[in-house]
């Protein structure tokens, strides 16, 4: 399988899953499980990124990761918005497994400010946007900053957002590729 299973234990991370509880823009789980997984190319870079982290003092939270197709066409039919959603008929980079929505957290923690939460559809969320504080700017930057040196792309309408370059090389799965179903 090109999935692999992201764990606190393994990685290190601290898991919010937030698809599968209500605290998401639809108001209600879209997942029955909060499983997170990403294409195996991917937890590469991740486990890279955790590196980098660590050296400067931080530790990622985990909003979302793999999300099977399904769970696609449930958020697009919630909020078909292509400049916050990929239209599941194309597919998404997190149906390949090859993106991850995240913040990063201090030492004690806590989540560093972004300006906005996760799944904020504004333009608050677009990386370089002034209008938040100085000191969430200078945050995303540093968020923005540890991926990209561990080789991720990001997405200019979301702070949170960062996923694999070329991402629409790799097939899409549905939640049946899952050795435990999260749907």
């Amino acid at each position: 399988m090109a999935l692999v299973e992201i764990t606190p234990e393994k990685h290190g991370v601290l898991l919010d899953m937030k698809y599968a509880t209500s605290d998401n823009f639809t108001g209600e789980p879209v997942y029955s499980q909060p499983h997170c997984y990403l294409h195996e190319e991917a937890e590469g870079l991740l486990c890279h990124a955790i590196e980098i982290a660590d050296k400067l003092g931080y530790r990622f939270r985990i909003f979302d990761a793999f999300r099977p197709s399904e769970a696609q066409w449930k958020l697009w039919n919630h909020t078909p918005d292509p400049k916050f959603l990929a239209d599941p008929r194309r597919g998404s980079p997190h149906s390949r497994g090859a993106a991850i929505d995240l913040t990063l957290v201090d030492c004690e923690g806590q989540d560093l400010d972004m300006g906005t939460g996760f799944d904020a559809f504004t333009p608050l969320s677009h990386h370089g946007n002034m209008e938040v504080s100085l000191n969430a700017q200078k945050n995303r930057i540093l968020l923005m900053g540890i991926m990209t040196t561990a080789n991720w792309d990001f997405y200019r309408n979301e702070w949170w957002h960062y996923q694999l370059f070329n991402a629409r090389r790799l097939p899409t799965f549905s939640d049946s590729a899952l050795p435990e179903s999260m749907m």
